[in-house]
Formats: C-alpha cells, sequence, structure tokens
C-alpha cells in the first residue's frame, strides 16, 4: 500500500546556523497484497484488508481522478441496456427489462469503473431455476472465499458493511457464488464480475492502477496549498516594544490587549511581539521562500493531471470537460476522432464484461437476446461509413432499426409487426371480433377449456393456472391472438392489408401488445393523417379499409380438455376481463371496419 506523503520541518536556530527546509518525501508505491489469513476463512485485498478504500479515498481527493472515473462510468452506461432482436422477441425483452433495472446496471458500471470489479445479487426462487430479482452488491462490502488447493473458482464470497472494523467476534455472512452449484441451489449467489489480471486470482486492480501515485500525489499539492491559505507560515505583522523587557506576566497582559483589538474575526491575522531592551536590539524576520515555488508547484499539478490521464486511457482531456493546447485537428474533429478511439478502446471492454454477466443470469429464465448500450455520444460522431448490416448500425448509433429509414415501403415496414404461426401443440377453440362489452378472458376461456387437474387437485378442488411468460392475457393453459380478417372484399387493397391478408392465410396471428407497438412505431403511416402514425387497432389499413381484427382463443392440448361443446369458428362470446385493461389505442373500434365509420375512417380535419 501506497504509504502517505511526510512533511518533515526542521526550525530555524540561528545560534547553530541552520536553515529552515521543507522535505515532501514521495515513498515507493506497491501493488496491494493478497492476504491469506490462517485464521480467516476469507481472503484479503490490501496489507490492512481495506484496498477498496483506498481507491475510494483517492477518488474523493483527485480532482481529476474524480472526473475521469465519473466521465468514463457514465460513457460505459449510455443511456442504457437495450436488445438488437427486442421486436422480434418483445416478451423476452419486457422481461429483461424487469430484471435489469437501469439504476442497478448504472452501479455496476460505476463499481466496474472505480474498483476494477463489480457485484450482482441474484435471488432465485422456484427450487433455484428462475431468477426472481437481480440487484447491485455494494463491491467493498465482499471478501472472496478462500480455495482449496483443486478449486479453480471462488466458491463463495462474505459479506460485512465494514471491513477495516471488523471484530473478532463478528461473523460475517457466507454467499455462494453464481453457478457455483454447490450443495444444490441457492436462494441466494453473489456473481462477481472481474477481467483477467496478471498474478491476480480472487481480486483485480483498476485499470488505471499504474496512475495512483499521481492521483495521491495531486491530492498532497492540493492539500499543502489550501494549508498554506489556511494557516500561513508567515505572520503578518512585527510588534516591537524598545523600552526594555518587563515581567513575564506584563508580557501576557499586552499580548492579550493586542490580541483583543487586532485579531478579532474581521482582523484576522498572525503577529509577533517582541520586547527589547532598545531599538538597536530589536528583532529581525527574515522570511525563507522556496525559489520559483509557483512554477514548481504548477508543474507537480500539470503532471499529475497528465498521467492521471494516461492512467485512465483518455484519448483527449476534452471528453473529460478539460481544454489544452494540443488536438487532432479542430476541436470537432478532435472530440469525433477521440471518441470512437474512446468507445472502442476503453469503454467496449467493460460494456463487454457487463453483458456476458448479464447474459448468462438471463440464460437461467431462458432469455436469450442480444444486448447492448445505446451509446451517449452524438450520432454525428459514429463512424458508419462500413457499417453494412441494420444490427450493427442499431448497436453503433442506439437507433432502433425500424425508425433508421423512413422510405421502407409497406413489406418491410410490416417487419416490426411480428406475428407467429400456432403450432400443432395448441387448438383453436373459439373466435371472436374483438369488443370491449364481451365477458371477460378468463370468462371465456373456462366456459370453452377444462384444464386438466392432478389427483391432488382434483381431490382439493383446486382450478388455479399462473400466468406463463410475460404476457398480459395468457394463461399457462391458454393464449389470446388476433387475427386480420376481411369484412369487406376489395379489388383494390392496399399493399399494407393485402399482406397483413397474406399472413393470415399462412395461420399468422399477432398479441395484443405487438399492434400497439407497431401502431407508435408509425407502421403504414403514409395513410395516417398528414403522414402521422396511426391506432392500426382502431383504423387498421386506413381511410376505407374494409378489415377487421378478430380475437382467437387457444388452448393448450396437453394441459387441457374442451370444457364445453364447440361453437361454430364466427359465433360471437364475450371479452376482455376487468382485471386487464391493456387500453390499446382504439380498442371500443377494433371489431368496425374503417369503412363503416364516420367519414370512412378520415380524420375529421382531413379537408379543412
Amino acid at each position: 500500500m501506497s504509504k502517505n506523503i511526510n512533511r518533515h520541518r526542521k526550525p530555524i536556530n540561528k545560534t547553530t546556523n541552520k536553515s529552515a527546509v521543507s522535505v515532501v518525501n514521495l515513498s515507493s508505491y506497491t501493488s496491494p497484497k493478497v492476504v491469506e489469513s490462517s485464521t480467516n476463512e476469507w481472503v484479503g485485498f490490501g496489507a490492512d484488508n481495506n484496498y477498496f478504500q483506498y481507491i475510494i479515498d483517492r477518488y474523493n481527493g483527485s480532482a481529476t481522478n474524480n472526473a475521469a472515473i465519473n466521465g468514463i462510468s457514465q460513457m460505459i452506461f449510455g443511456k442504457g441496456l437495450d436488445a438488437l432482436n427486442s421486436a422480434k422477441n418483445p416478451e423476452s425483452y419486457a422481461r429483461m427489462i424487469s430484471l435489469l433495472k437501469k439504476d442497478d446496471v448504472r452501479k455496476n458500471c460505476y463499481d466496474l469503473k472505480l474498483t476494477g470489479q463489480s457485484a450482482i445479487q441474484v435471488i432465485f426462487s422456484n427450487g433455484g431455476k428462475k431468477v426472481e430479482k437481480v440487484q447491485h452488491f455494494p463491491i467493498e462490502t465482499l471478501r472472496a472465499e478462500k480455495c482449496g488447493e483443486d478449486d479453480d473458482k471462488v466458491k463463495a464470497y462474505f459479506y460485512h458493511p465494514d471491513w477495516q472494523n471488523i471484530k473478532p467476534s463478528d461473523e460475517p455472512l457466507r454467499i455462494p457464488a453464481f453457478n457455483s452449484k454447490e450443495n444444490g441451489h441457492h436462494d441466494i449467489e453473489i456473481l462477481y464480475i472481474k477481467p483477467y489480471k496478471a498474478g491476480m486470482f480472487y481480486y483485480a486492480t483498476p485499470d488505471y492502477q499504474g496512475c495512483l501515485q499521481y492521483c495521491e500525489l495531486e491530492e498532497e499539492v492540493s492539500n499543502y496549498h489550501i494549508n498554506n491559505v489556511q494557516n500561513s507560515m508567515s505572520p503578518s505583522m512585527l510588534i516591537n516594544f524598545n523600552n526594555g523587557v518587563p515581567d513575564d506576566e506584563t508580557q501576557t497582559l499586552t499580548e492579550n490587549k493586542i490580541k483583543s483589538k487586532f485579531a478579532g474575526t474581521s482582523n484576522s491575522g498572525k503577529f509577533i511581539l517582541a520586547f527589547n531592551d532598545n531599538k538597536e536590539s530589536a528583532a529581525d524576520i527574515t522570511p525563507v521562500q522556496l525559489s520559483d515555488a509557483p512554477q514548481q508547484y504548477q508543474f507537480l499539478a500539470s503532471e499529475a493531471e497528465k498521467k492521471i490521464m494516461v492512467g485512465h486511457r483518455v484519448i483527449s482531456p476534452m471528453l473529460m470537460g478539460i481544454k489544452d493546447n494540443t488536438g487532432l485537428g479542430n476541436n470537432a474533429e478532435e472530440l469525433k476522432t477521440a471518441t470512437i478511439l474512446m468507445d472502442n478502446t476503453v469503454i467496449k471492454p467493460f460494456q463487454d464484461l457487463l453483458i456476458d454477466a448479464y447474459t448468462q443470469i438471463l440464460a437461467i429464465n431462458n432469455i436469450s437476446l442480444k444486448l447492448y448500450f445505446k451509446t451517449l455520444q452524438p450520432l454525428e460522431f459514429t463512424d458508419l461509413e462500413n457499417v453494412k448490416d441494420s444490427e450493427t448500425r442499431e448497436e453503433e448509433t442506439g437507433v432502433k432499426m425500424a425508425k433508421q429509414n423512413e422510405g421502407f415501403n409497406d413489406e418491410e415496414m410490416l417487419n416490426s409487426l411480428y406475428g407467429e404461426e400456432i403450432t400443432d401443440e395448441w387448438e383453436l377453440v373459439d373466435d371472436r371480433e374483438f369488443n370491449e362489452e364481451n365477458e371477460s378472458i378468463e370468462e371465456w376461456a373456462n366456459s370453452k377449456i377444462k384444464e386438466k387437474l392432478s389427483i391432488v387437485q382434483k381431490l382439493a378442488n383446486v382450478v388455479k393456472s399462473k400466468p406463463n411468460g410475460f404476457s398480459y392475457l395468457d394463461k399457462s393453459f391458454y393464449k389470446v391472438r388476433y387475427q386480420y380478417a376481411e369484412k369487406y372484399k376489395s379489388a383494390n387493397s392496399r399493399d399494407f392489408c393485402k399482406t397483413m391478408m397474406q399472413r393470415t392465410s399462412k395461420g399468422v396471428v399477432y398479441r395484443l401488445e405487438d399492434i400497439d407497438k407497431a401502431s407508435r412505431e408509425g407502421v403504414n403511416k403514409k395513410f395516417g393523417h398528414k403522414g402521422q402514425d396511426y391506432d392500426l387497432f382502431k383504423f387498421k389499413g386506413g381511410v376505407q379499409c374494409g378489415h377487421v381484427w378478430r380475437e382467437q382463443l387457444y388452448r393448450l392440448k396437453k394441459k387441457t380438455e374442451k370444457g364445453a361443446p364447440q361453437v361454430s369458428k364466427y359465433d360471437e362470446t364475450d371479452n376482455i376481463p376487468n382485471t386487464y385493461k391493456p387500453k390499446p389505442r382504439g380498442n371500443k373500434e377494433s371489431k368496425i371496419a374503417p369503412k363503416d365509420m364516420p367519414n370512412n375512417g378520415h380524420h375529421p380535419n382531413y379537408n379543412k
């Protein structure tokens, strides 16, 4: 551990002709020690088992270090996590968002940059088969468990709120490591994120480890200056009494009277009081000043700032809000080049570490997404010259693929309205027009489908089912989908409607949320009022359209039995439960073809 800068001051002694010299002693810096104690089950980090606090102190004490860590951690997080295939997997995407909260992800980014490592608390349910919650865990409160000779991974971590002041009687909480597979499943596990570091097994050092000496130097230079201002070494006044030296009591009385008159809060300063036999024997004060002190301290401060920037691999100080005289052309060109280099050489490696960790967690819940962090950098700073595929373009810019091109044709635009083809394991039970006045979906399902019960369930007469997945309308034994249907035949249907009907003929149906999402993304908006996006659920293919949405109920064959004689395909039944009110835009008019609407579905102000 680095030793603090020491100052040794030698007093002036005129009789021995010794001069005052101020010495600043910069001790050599040593890497943190990883200490395995025979008396403890955990592994210490740092000679005093408090290296994390040492790093935090350097963060709090050095202005340049503080700015670099704040800036880079914000760049790592950017605008948060997203997924390239979010539109294709809306259910998985929604579940991902519910697990990986923005605030927790932001804290993980901060810890990873500040300390070189980060921790996630993973909370399980269903016997360890499902991840229920994912939370950030303060890295400074964890210590690794000692490994055996044959162990290649840490099996657990110990938690204590204050390792610096841990008592012999304290028993830190042991938390199993993520996927340690030790003694079956666990309700809580710790996923410890750290990059590979040569010579480090249990922990990692921050990527700016080499500049910590300069962080400490910058602290000490600033401390010296503020102490010099607050406690000036030079007195502001010398008062000589040249009429003899009085006794001690008189000297003290005189000094106190002068203090009360001149040394109040409004007359702050120091003075030297001297009693002399005569004027010729008056005291002399000779100030001792460091030669070229301003230049020397300016050099130290400037050198520390540069070395800290080098340690953090900051391409240009301007990215951290620090302007200097160097550049790669004008400021805009420098910032653009520096931003691209910084993003690819510094930011992306941190992001990849976090994405790998989050992907491991999501995989337990069978969530497969192509995660990426949305960038903070301006769009014009993004290098897209050699980017050909749309996924890479979205990852580089953070702009969703459906929004990058306004000139897509209907077929391309419909790609954002993802449907599904129902597999053989599901059987169509009933079909109806969507109507807000209908009975609830649960009532509809219970009237058409009878869930198979286990022997225990039959004896207990319990008929319950939990929602399956993240769909709002589905249950474990039935699902509700919507199909685009033709009410009025037309030889002049728009391409949008033709494509939708082609999909219908193939058995493609849609979730309620999918239709709502496509409406927000402006599918077929060229037929909206003044080219604006509109509600597909209400207005379907646009003005004069003769199509409607039909609501379809499917049962899962292996889990259900038909609870009532199957009605004809288009028999009317009732509608959505009061427990679920998604309120899709235009839900009341979903069964009405725009052709049957006032003004044939035109906007009220279309001819104004």
